[in-house]
């Protein structure tokens, strides 16, 4: 049984009586011999606690922790109030999964019903689920809920993130749906093209606002063309930019998505990370996953339950437009927290920060020949383009202590800046650029 069982000698020898053998060989003796392991295998000793941590903390050392970033694609430092990691820390709130046996669950299903409404709040949205992996796999299940009979084609933008487009890419293989990607001109999705691509078959469009260029979509425009075609229109967003820009709501989306990282969640090293979904009350039958509710019981108190669960998804899987069955339960706590903490105004001060600074750096970068490209009015993230090297840069602030941009494939350099971002950094940056030649 070796070491790593919590159970004493003595403790499993009464358990082998108990069930009728008087050792552990005895207890494998109907499997045959040669296929047994002879001897012992060939593995290093155990460790002592210490030499345990001693050697976590050698690996942990060859980590680079950068106090100074302007990343973003995808994944953002934000400024993460206390409060969410001393909530989030506590034992009875410990899980990654919605429990089974839910009722008897009601704080965990508080939390996530909280969670929901906030969500809600924020894109104003009707319905929200109880969360799905990620940003990337909750565009996906968003452009599955939209397929119809016979409307089974998506139109994705190609100015949508990587990740997020071969997610779509590799759903709508698994759906037998037909993908079509809506080309991107000058850093933005081409709508022009969209109208006079969208048919009859069309099931869903699918816009991500702000965009992977940082740039901000003509979001009202795509909803329309969509809308005429009898088509859904599938909104992907960053959740900090809501404190700036309107809603999807307000964009006319059916469904709205995205990565919830900014709200309270770390960096990590790539996650675990959340996806939220939201919809129009008319599409809320359609939400995958888990979507937990407020009822009352037969003496008149508040309960939470898990409802309107898809049948499908347990008795007749191939009828189920999705699989998903679980939740980031533990990052949508961290997500609820966060929202509490900051409210309204403390998103709003947030996105507004971000904003400024990415428009102060971006002017900056311009004076000493880093040309932003982003030709659209754009969130907090812009590409640049330089006689530089990328790569000579982005070195030459890493020997400072300083995660750059995002290299791009065609050389440029994708920028970010979060309310984390002091103008001193960004000064800094710029001089060590300015010595860049």
């Amino acid at each position: 049984m070796g070491s790593y069982v919590p159970n004493t000698r003595e403790e499993q020898k009464a358990m082998l009586n108990e069930i009728g053998f008087s050792s552990m060989e005895d207890l494998f003796i109907h499997i045959p011999d040669e296929v047994k392991v002879k001897g012992t295998l060939d593995l290093p000793e155990g460790m002592s606690e210490l030499e345990v941590r001693r050697r976590m903390q050698q690996m942990a050392a060859k980590n680079t922790v950068f106090p100074t970033i302007f990343r973003g694609a995808g994944a953002y430092r934000h400024f993460i109030p206390a409060i969410v990691k001393s909530v989030t820390s506590k034992e009875n709130l410990m899980t990654a999964y919605t429990p089974y046996q839910a009722e008897i669950s009601q704080g965990i299903l508080q939390s996530i019903y909280e969670y929901q409404t906030m969500i809600c709040d924020l894109t104003g949205m009707d319905a929200s689920n109880a969360s799905v992996y990620d940003g990337a796999s909750a565009a996906a299940e968003g452009v599955a809920m939209c397929r119809e009979r016979k409307r089974k084609k998506a139109f994705v933008s190609a100015a949508a993130p990587p990740y997020v487009l071969e997610t779509v890419r590799t759903y709508c293989f698994g759906n037998e749906m037909e993908l079509e990607v809506i080309p991107e001109a000058d850093g933005v999705t081409d709508l022009s093209w969209l109208e006079e691509h969208i048919d009859a078959q069309t099931a869903c469009v699918y816009i991500q606002h702000p965009n992977y260029y940082g740039n901000l979509e003509d979001a009202a425009k795509a909803g329309e063309i969509a809308h005429s075609a009898g088509a859904r229109y599938v909104m992907g967003v960053n959740p900090i930019s809501l404190g700036v820009l309107k809603t999807p709501r307000e964009y006319g989306a059916d469904v709205a998505v995205g990565e919830g990282q900014p709200l309270g969640l770390m960096l990590g090293f790539g996650g675990p990370y959340l996806g939220f979904m939201t919809c129009v009350e008319g599409m809320t039958r359609k939400l995958p996953g888990r979507i937990v509710g407020e009822t009352k019981d037969s003496n008149g108190n508040t309960g939470y339950v898990l409802t309107l669960q898809a049948r499908e998804q347990h008795i007749r899987r191939e009828k189920a437009s999705s699989n998903i069955c679980s939740n980031q339960a533990l990052c949508a706590l961290g997500v609820g927290v966060y929202l509490a903490a900051m409210g309204k105004e403390g998103i709003q001060k947030a996105a507004r920060q971000c904003m400024s600074k990415a428009h102060y750096m971006a002017a900056e970068l311009d004076a000493i020949g880093y040309k932003t490209l982003n030709k659209a009015e754009f969130f907090h993230e812009f590409v640049t383009s330089s006689n530089v090297p990328a790569q000579r840069a982005l070195e030459a602030l890493e020997k400072e202590g300083i995660l750059g941009g995002y290299p791009l494939a065609d050389g440029n350099i994708l920028w970010c800046c979060t309310e984390m971002n002091a103008k001193e950094d960004i000064d800094r940056v710029i001089r060590i650029l300015k010595e860049v030649q």
